[in-house]
């Protein structure tokens, strides 16, 4: 793996786009989001309210891939992507990593 890409089998980041596998419900197929779409992102610690959430929306703000590890992580990362209803939000296995990547890779 390259300073500039990221994969944990669930999200994929590198200089085109943004994987998230298991994103729609109910067929569980991946949502490839282009990098140049990607206004921003947020990142916050996991609250009880997505914490238990493997997949969907416990906000009606913001659509969570199929994640059955989700209750162990401490991240959820939140996009600001133009034109969906819901941003798309995941908990990366190495939020660290995941973010020192993207913060690479997103325009200033």
């Amino acid at each position: 793996m390259t300073a500039q890409q990221y994969d944990d089998g669930l999200i994929q980041l590198d200089r085109h786009a943004i994987t998230l596998r298991r994103y729609h419900f109910p067929s569980g197929t991946s949502k490839v989001i282009p990098l140049s779409s990607v206004r921003g992102y947020r990142s916050e610690s996991l609250g009880l309210l997505n914490r238990f959430r493997l997949w969907g929306s416990s906000d009606l703000k913001r659509w969570l891939p199929l994640d059955v590890g989700r209750p162990l992580k401490p991240t959820l990362v939140t996009l600001d992507v133009p034109g969906t209803k819901l941003a798309p939000a995941f908990t990366p296995e190495r939020a660290e990593e995941f973010l020192a990547v993207l913060g690479e890779l997103l325009p200033d």
